[in-house]
């Protein structure tokens, strides 16, 4: 029996339309958006604010937020590919992936969202893998789903396709980088097509969207996301399965990789991640032992999952200008953490916060991973 996971606070129609609106706004990202809740309560309230907030950050343009009209063309242009958008908060939104830093307001979903609650694992590795690490993926994808364990992977050339054949028939979810109806890579059709009809695929960019080089970290994030541990199968040692093993660590999951020939370039930066203190594996029973240990099973549905109803919008007294100088003096091109800022700034967080949100609507700053902010410096 499929249990059913309902989000606490799930929005109504005019909340889910404000939040749709708020994602899709310029210089609006996740993190962005979840500190804009946080300061008005509701994204609802936090549209109505955005044009003034962006004006006291120094915008002279027009702030571009979509309008009503747009959010329903995109909801319909999805319905026609056959997904639906599933927005942070309601019933249908992976639990796991809620609980990360920027979690992807949006999601387009394919088939079947039951498989989100079930205990999951990602594998990533090279595009240009060697046969017999597609024939160990495969295989060990095949054991794990034989346990009851969700393969995810990126469904691209190589170790992914390799997951995604090899979990075919126990539960698989793709993630993609571009707009859930963009194929790519091309050969990965017809695998695509029976993921959809039999698993889940799942995307962050809005429906249309070309898979370009920097949609790639964003759509790890949510690869690692999903999942209580990411498996590494050969990784050169700039490869983007690396970003994604990063991203596990970061989140709290497990790092895991597979030992590979020390000549072998794409081993290199996979057995980086066993010196590193990666979990070493070499069968299905090394990953099953480390999702035991950690409860895996008996916690599927976790406890802290993303709700913004009925917080209290933050009370900000006026900022004057002297104020808002001395915080942005102190960003350069380089990230700078927040909680460094609000150190040496001394002033309470709610204004430091509130001013950084500002510049970024103005289009002054933009938000890093690791909460991290840094000057943008755009051309004349």
């Amino acid at each position: 029996m499929v249990r059913e996971y309902r989000a606490p606070g799930a929005p109504d129609a005019a909340e889910r339309m404000a939040r749709l609106r708020l994602i899709r706004t310029e210089n609006v990202g996740p993190v962005t958006f979840q500190h804009l809740l946080t300061r008005f309560g509701s994204a609802t309230e936090a549209v109505e604010h955005l044009p003034d907030l962006a004006r006291r950050g120094g915008r002279k343009a027009r702030l571009k937020i979509p309008a009503a009209s747009d959010i329903e063309k995109e909801i319909t242009a999805n319905e026609l590919e056959g997904a639906r958008i599933v927005v942070i908060g309601e019933p249908d939104y992976p639990a796991m992936l809620a609980q990360i830093e920027g979690a992807p307001v949006a999601l387009s979903l394919m088939g079947h969202p039951h498989l989100f609650l079930e205990p999951s694992v990602s594998i990533v590795g090279a595009r240009n893998a060697s046969g017999n690490a597609i024939r160990f993926t495969e295989r060990i994808a095949k054991e794990l789903g034989a346990h009851g364990i969700v393969i995810v992977s990126g469904l691209a050339r190589g170790i992914d396709t390799a997951a995604h054949q090899g979990a075919l028939e126990t539960g698989t979810v793709a993630v993609v980088a571009g707009g859930a109806d963009i194929v790519y890579p091309p050969e990965n059709e017809a695998l695509r097509a029976r993921i959809v009809a039999e698993g889940a695929l799942v995307a962050e960019a809005p429906i249309g969207t070309r898979p370009l080089a920097r949609h790639f970290p964003a759509r790890n994030r949510i690869i690692s996301g999903l999942t209580r541990a990411t498996l590494v199968i050969e990784a050169a040692k700039k490869s983007g399965s690396l970003i994604t093993a990063r991203f596990a660590a970061d989140q709290g999951r497990e790092v895991c990789a597979v030992p590979g020939s020390p000549m072998d370039p794409r081993c290199a930066g996979s057995n980086g991640l066993l010196r590193d203190g990666a979990h070493l594996i070499e069968r299905a029973e090394d990953v099953l032992t480390i999702l035991l240990a950690g409860g895996i099973r008996e916690d599927t549905a976790p406890a802290e999952e993303f709700s913004i109803t009925g917080t209290p919008p933050q009370i900000i007294e006026e900022i004057d200008d002297s104020t808002r100088s001395s915080v942005l003096a102190l960003l350069d091109a380089t990230p700078l953490p927040v909680d460094e800022i609000i150190r040496r700034c001394q002033l309470s967080p709610p204004v430091v916060l509130t001013i950084l949100l500002e510049a970024e609507l103005a289009g002054e700053a933009e938000r890093h991973p690791g909460n991290s902010v840094a000057r943008r410096y755009n051309p004349p």
